[in-house]
């Protein structure tokens, strides 16, 4: 199959052609722009999959033209061979010969920057290793202890009153919280930290004042760092061994507060619509047969927090998924759409606990490597409100809530809940304790990969798991090489093959004794 991008960016399509729908653009490719791409994405999707496949071209703003990856395994290589789809944007064609201005909408997201998101090779394993070292030093029990506290914290902000908005009051301030409680600034959660990072991501005129803000607070953090460390993240950054510039320290907390934050606040909101709005969801978990871990998991198959990911930008040129792909294109992550892949996923409505071979969090050396405190928070924060509030009930019709989309995710505009007003909750006083675990000889680390690449074991799709999960002995990490791993014999076109499970599923009765002990409650 040729490649199907023979127009102009930007060029009109003649009189009476169907391009002219709003769905549609020059040589008749979908938009992943617009109406139709926000209000029904699943929709979309299965559009391209019907006529393109597991791979498909599509228009991104600006009718510019990118591959949007739907297959599930062809999106496992995609991330996994990055010798072939690099995460360098400079590589993108439509930047070199100017089709993509500088003012483009989603310059923010493609512009080059100095962290290990737009890196390959040697340079990312450097930075990579410092932000994977620097996570594997933090307490998740200490952690989980903290967004406990900030939950109830929360909650008692409007327990008194029978009614809120869950994303305004609660999913969009328990990641600021904790992160900055992480990071080493707690005095710097505040209302505008929160609105400025809500801002940032959404595209708007305020955007580049939002982004400013958030650099500045980081900005004193690193200087306040150099001068005095102490046990948190960002003195970590510093003082790791792979010896990152102060513009790289800031840059990559910026990375790491705007992810986190974006992906938890989307999360935990989803989780609740889902506890809120499906029957038996919600009967299955306040009858122990679903744990909020479990709850979780299956939101990150059915509403994962990002849709897609953009980008990779082919090396040179190759095929995938059937389709030619000309060296410099650009290509999205199809997270979404990977999720529900019937090759994986033939019968939508099938149970997926215990399964994380999900692609929430993407895959390959660029997989999210915070996925574990992202999860924390929303574990945690959603038990904490369910046993605060257990009556909860959707405040307004299903029919009424509201999404904002871009290319990248969906956010719930609002969450309103009505319930039995309760009395607050006293919390502790006491200041925050040490989230670190204990430090470790400044020699002990790893930027590289063994000499020796080691594949993945058979019964992972996603990778590892961290070593700092909740019972994890400390292990070395394998950072991603130049040379991925030999990936599992692809099986034949047309095989209906359910990507194997990453560890068993716990006894819900075990796993809920288990969870309130290590909650704190």
């Amino acid at each position: 199959m040729t490649t199907p991008f023979h127009h102009e960016p930007g060029a009109a399509p003649p009189p009476q052609c169907p391009a002219h729908n709003l769905g549609t653009g020059p040589g008749g490719l979908r938009r992943l722009y617009g109406p139709e791409a926000e209000n029904d994405p699943a929709g979309l999707y299965d559009k391209l999959r019907a006529e393109h496949g597991t791979v498909a071209p599509v228009l991104l703003h600006g009718d510019v033209p990118a591959w949007l990856v739907l297959g599930h395994s062809e999106n496992l290589h995609l991330t996994r061979t990055p010798s072939q789809f690099s995460r360098d944007s400079r590589r993108w064609r439509a930047l070199q010969d100017g089709s993509v201005a500088p003012d483009h909408p989603l310059a923010p997201i493609f512009t080059w920057q100095p962290v290990c998101v737009f890196a390959d090779g040697a340079k990312h394993e450097r930075q990579r290793g410092a932000v994977t070292d620097s996570m594997e030093r933090i307490d998740t029990r200490g952690v989980r202890r903290h967004i406990n506290r900030f939950s109830n914290r929360l909650v008692n902000d409007f327990s008194e009153k029978g009614s809120a908005d869950l994303v305004g009051q609660f999913a969009e301030h328990l990641p600021m919280m904790v992160m900055c409680a992480i990071f080493g600034m707690p005095e710097e959660y505040d209302e505008r930290l929160v609105q400025a990072a809500r801002d940032m991501t959404r595209g708007t005129e305020t955007a580049v004042a939002s982004n400013a803000h958030i650099v500045g607070v980081l900005t004193r953090l690193v200087e306040r760092r150099r001068a005095e460390p102490a046990p948190d993240f960002a003195s970590w950054l510093v003082e790791h061994p792979a010896t990152m510039t102060d513009i790289e320290v800031v840059e990559h907390l910026r990375l790491i507060l705007i992810a986190a934050y974006e992906s938890t606040a989307n999360l935990i909101a989803n989780v609740l619509r889902m506890v809120l709005t499906d029957p038996r969801f919600r009967a299955r978990l306040s009858g122990g047969h679903m744990t909020v871990p479990e709850a979780v998991e299956q939101t990150l198959w059915d509403e994962p927090p990002f849709t897609a990911v953009f980008g990779r930008w082919a090396v040179g040129d190759t095929e995938l998924g059937g389709q030619q792909i000309k060296a410099g294109d650009a290509l999205l992550v199809g997270i979404a759409p990977a999720n529900t892949d019937p090759t994986v996923r033939p019968d939508l409505t099938a149970n997926m606990e215990g399964n994380r071979a999900h692609l929430a969090f993407s895959g390959g050396p660029h997989e999210c490597p915070g996925q574990d405190i992202g999860r924390a928070i929303a574990d945690v924060g959603v038990d904490a409100l369910l046993m605060r509030l257990p009556d909860l009930e959707l405040g307004v019709q299903e029919s009424e809530l509201r999404w904002v989309g871009n290319i990248m995710s969906r956010h719930l505009v609002e969450l309103p809940v009505k319930f039995a007003p309760s009395p607050q909750q006293k919390l502790d006083s006491d200041p925050l304790s040490v989230m670190a675990r204990a430090t470790r000889p400044a020699g002990d680390w790893e930027i590289s990969s063994p000499a020796r690449p080691v594949p993945e074991p058979a019964h992972s799709l996603a990778g590892m798991q961290p070593a700092h999960a909740p019972g994890a002995a400390p292990q070395p990490r394998q950072a991603p090489s130049e040379a991925p791993a030999p990936a599992p014999a692809e099986p034949a076109p047309g095989t209906a093959v359910v990507p194997q499970q990453r560890r068993p599923a716990a006894p819900a009765r075990l796993w809920q004794a288990v969870s309130r002990w290590w909650n704190g409650y």
